[in-house]
């Protein structure tokens, strides 16, 4: 899933430079240069969406199993990973750790991976990877809407064609889940759009505080960051066994925990592991505008590979749900390009 990442006092030495030493402001030797790196972080934009997508289907191909199953099986895995990859950086990072911090990697572990995943699950195997997609989708609007009462904030009636079209998006989405026929009843179709707008306000949390945090966090880089919160999901995992055990695990043969413990390696590794790594590269040759613009892919990504797992096209509230979602991401960015009448002030 996606991970808003400010740049610690440690990294901020390079985020004006491309891997060959290019400026990403139009500083560089050439323009081609500019283009260049332009043309990768889009790629690795992508390539980010691409596996984050990857998330919306794995609860549909190992649907057996509970959300908590899934959650579980996915955050031990990413939590064995992240032991490994910090292991060598351990007693540095080790040192730096105080009770706040802990706390607030606890909470973070919580909201942004387990509740949120949880949540999530469900929604796909009540309501359906489209609709979810959909839903979480909404991601920038939210923390943007949130983050307009911090000062210097863009003003919320700039905003305003962005949450008309966000509204207008959820109306389509809420619409389609609960009102047009389907397969599965209405009841079940409007629990799984009411969970999936409890992953996206888990998440927008997570967003939020994971932010705010990285921008305290000065001495500890972003990727050893992002490694603590999955270390620390990974011992939340741990403690969700015994609950696992007391509610009882469904009856599965051999060949499914085979699959099951496909899926949550594969989706450990990819999502929160390759899919973080090409996500931290973007942010750092591409300007925040468009990285806002990035996040599209994985909603795109996510309905792609919910359509060639049901094997149908999308319909027409989900078409025009997918365009108001991005019209509200694109318009909320464009509020962004045109500075407040603060900024207006000093630059005259």
């Amino acid at each position: 899933m996606v991970i808003f990442i400010a740049p610690t006092k440690a990294e901020r030495g390079d985020m004006g430079v491309d891997g060959n030493g290019a400026g990403l402001n139009g500083t560089g030797a050439s323009g081609h240069a500019l283009n260049s790196s332009r043309l990768a972080g889009i790629g690795f934009g992508i390539g980010a969406g691409a596996l984050w997508g990857l998330v919306f289907l794995a609860p549909e191909v190992i649907g057996g199993f509970s959300p908590i199953e899934q959650a579980t099986g996915r955050y031990l895995a990413y939590g064995a990973m992240a032991a490994m990859l910090i292991a060598p950086r351990w007693r540095r990072v080790a040192a730096l750790l105080t009770p706040r911090i802990l706390w607030a990697l606890a909470w973070l572990a919580l909201a942004g991976n387990l509740f949120y995943y949880i949540l999530l699950a469900s929604a796909v195997q009540m309501g359906g990877i489209a609709m979810t997609s959909l839903v979480v989708g909404f991601l920038p609007v939210a923390v943007t809407i949130i983050g307009s009462r911090e000062a210097g904030a863009v003003p919320l009636r700039r905003l305003a064609p962005s949450l008309l079209l966000c509204v207008a998006g959820a109306l389509c989405i809420g619409w389609q889940a609960v009102v047009m026929p389907g397969s599965t009843p209405v009841e079940t179709r409007l629990a799984g759009f009411l969970c999936a707008v409890g992953a996206l306000v888990s998440w927008t949390a997570f967003a939020i505080g994971n932010n705010h945090w990285l921008r305290r966090m000065g001495d500890i880089p972003a990727q050893d960051w992002n490694l603590l919160i999955g270390l620390a999901t990974g011992l939340q995992a741990l403690a969700f066994l015994p609950v696992l055990f007391w509610l009882g695990v469904g009856q599965h043969d051999a060949a499914a925990w085979g699959r099951f413990a496909t899926v949550c390696i594969a989706v450990a590794f990819l999502a929160s592991i390759v899919g973080n790594l090409l996500w931290n590269r973007m942010t750092r040759l591409l300007p925040l505008t468009m990285v806002g613009q990035m996040i599209l892919f994985e909603t795109g990504f996510a309905l792609l590979y919910g359509f060639l797992w049901e094997r149908r096209l999308p319909t027409g509230l989900e078409s025009v749900a997918f365009l108001l979602v991005v019209g509200s991401v694109i318009s909320c960015i464009a509020a962004h390009r045109r500075p407040t009448s603060a900024e207006a002030t000093v630059a005259a």
